[in-house]
């Protein structure tokens, strides 16, 4: 193979776009608002930790905080392919929330910044 052959094939193949990996069908939700103690409380204590963990890379995070949390539950904020996640809570109040989605079904409903270790056991078993 020639110089020139050797560049142009290596131009072509640096090009080309693999697939993107495919979403995964496990997604948690958080559910807050930005005037939220208590989900301040819930980033300072466990949200670094959270991001950093095996966990984490291995599921879809999705985060519904709008400015106020008495808007936490309003259908604006939750983008449309949400809406029916949002319409499975029976209760649509309470911050910080947080959801385990497994194939568009909630799993795990849990409220409370005290709750969030259920959470992060049942993320543990269904990624078993």
């Amino acid at each position: 193979m020639n110089r020139r052959t050797f560049v142009v094939a290596g131009l072509l193949v640096g090009s080309m776009r693999l697939p993107a990996q495919a979403a995964s069908a496990l997604e948690v939700i958080y559910i807050g608002g930005s005037d939220c103690q208590p989900c301040k409380a819930w980033k300072n204590k466990y949200k670094a930790q959270w991001l950093a963990s095996a966990e984490y890379r291995q599921v879809t995070w999705i985060e519904v905080e709008p400015p106020k949390l008495k808007e936490a539950y309003q259908e604006r904020f939750w983008p449309g392919d949400l809406k029916p996640i949002l319409d499975q809570l029976p209760r649509k109040s309470g911050t910080p929330r947080f959801l385990v989605v497994l194939d568009g079904k909630v799993v795990a409903n849990e409220l409370g910044v005290s709750h969030w270790t259920r959470i992060v056991e049942v993320l543990r078993k269904q990624l078993a």
